[in-house]
């Protein structure tokens, strides 16, 4: 049974920082992708953040670049999201996901099989 469990969420400060964390469970994060999610209240999913394992290569949303980062450590088989300089609309619920890339979307638009239940981050002004 595949598992991912988010955990790191938080309420912060505006420019403040969190990490969150990913620990996967019956499925290798080295496998292809894994991304971060964030939805919003009455907003649609957005893909914040992919690694494709094999190459390391990640890929960012542009309202992310520069402040956010997300890494792998595949001996604790978990993925983490650094998140610097937090604004208030990065309020949100914010999940791993796992998954492959597409053709043309790769990892941060790619194909995903197993989904975490989500840590809230909330950023205040």
């Amino acid at each position: 049974q595949v598992q991912l469990v988010e955990s790191g969420g938080g309420s912060v400060q505006a420019g403040g920082s969190l990490r969150l964390s990913c620990a996967a469970s019956g499925y290798s994060v080295s496998s292809k992708c894994m991304v971060w999610f964030r939805q919003a209240p009455g907003k649609e999913r957005e893909g914040v953040a992919s690694i494709y394992a094999s190459t390391t290569s990640t890929s960012y949303a542009d309202s992310v670049k520069g402040r956010f980062t997300i890494s792998l450590d595949i001996a604790k088989n978990s993925v983490y999201l650094q998140m610097n300089s937090l604004k208030p609309e990065d309020t949100a619920m914010y999940y791993c996901a796992a998954g492959s890339p597409t053709i043309l979307g790769g990892c941060l638009r790619g194909q995903y099989n197993y989904w975490g239940q989500g840590t809230q981050v909330t950023v205040s002004s």
